[in-house]
């Protein structure tokens, strides 16, 4: 299966960029908005494409073709306003759901953020981007795309354990981004996790078992 990653730059994207190029069931391509960001990935052996989430959605459809599937893992960061949040986490996420049905690719998978789906729990002072996150994951639920939403808690810069828990509805949590990453590889092919969405953080069963589970 080819995947597109989209938010290559970021870290979960870096991270499964570099699962996906050392696996035996699957090939990458690394959609990046600058040149430089292209130079350094092509310099590891990593097929690239350049596209912006606030261009076109001609230009995402072309970026896209060729591929099987597509990741979402793309965020405006921390570090943005409130506008780049609008524009990159939601209106982007729109327009790559309207790219991937629009190019005939029917695997999607989201990287969300735990309890998106659940206004009660969101935290206060990054409404916007739990707003985001929430309209973003219900385009595409109303879409026709087989989709996997992941909902990672607290995202850590800690080694992976390989060992999750994953449910409808996890109040807290943290997870390690590179289990993030792996969960998002063991996703694409399982089908109990097609048309579902979840929360997800580190746990006491294998990442496998967990999503066969959920």
């Amino acid at each position: 299966m080819k995947v597109l990653v989209v938010g290559s730059n970021g870290q979960i994207g870096q991270k499964l960029i570099a699962l996906l190029k050392e696996s035996k069931d699957h090939s990458v391509r690394a959609m990046v908005r600058k040149k430089e960001q292209a130079e350094v990935y092509e310099k590891l052996g990593v097929e690239t494409v350049l596209a912006d989430l606030e261009g076109s959605v001609a230009s995402i459809v072309e970026a896209v073709q060729g591929c099987d599937a597509i990741v979402f893992a793309a965020g405006s960061g921390g570090k943005t306003g409130d506008d780049k949040t609008l524009l990159i986490d939601l209106d982007g996420a729109g327009k790559t759901i309207e790219a991937a049905e629009i190019a005939g690719i029917d695997r999607f998978i989201m990287v969300s953020a735990i309890q998106a789906n659940n206004r009660d729990n969101w935290h206060a002072n990054i409404l916007p981007y739990y707003a985001a996150k929430h309209y973003a994951d219900k385009v595409l639920e109303s879409s026709s795309l087989t989709y996997t939403i992941i909902r990672p808690g607290i995202l850590l810069n800690e080694p992976g354990t390989g060992k999750v828990s994953a449910a409808e509805n996890i109040i807290y949590g943290s997870i390690p981004r590179e289990d993030v990453a792996s969960t998002i590889i063991a996703a694409l092919k399982e089908e109990n996790t097609f048309r579902k969405t979840f929360d997800l953080i580190t746990g006491e069963v294998s990442i496998v078992n967990a999503l066969q589970q959920i």
